[in-house]
């Protein structure tokens, strides 16, 4: 079975850019503002096991600390917040004046 993703709460990790598996669930769980004793509960490891996966994590995209982990998780696209609603039409009034296209009220 081929994964190409992980969802750990509320983000998803794309597998195959650098990170391991678990130093990748850990990360999305960080990302969520997690402990490593919450993380290590969702993840069924110790605070310490996690502890070492983010810190192996955090060497291999060169991060100082988990928030910078994240946010170079993110930004190097290993890391996306999952989209649970249909994006927001950003004009509405668009959408009513092409309804209406063609026809003139008095």
């Amino acid at each position: 079975m081929n994964l190409t993703t992980i969802t750990a709460g509320a983000w998803t990790g794309f597998l195959g850019k650098g990170l391991a598996p678990r130093e990748l669930e850990a990360t999305a769980y960080a990302a969520s503002d997690l402990t490593a004793k919450e993380i290590a509960r969702l993840m069924g490891i110790t605070p310490k096991s996690v502890s070492k996966r983010l810190d192996d994590a955090r060497f291999k995209l060169g991060a100082r600390t988990v928030r910078g982990l994240v946010m170079e998780a993110f930004k190097s696209g290993l890391i996306a917040a999952v989209s649970c609603a249909a994006p927001a039409d950003p004009d509405p009034q668009q959408d009513r004046d092409q309804d209406h296209q063609g026809v003139f009220l008095a």
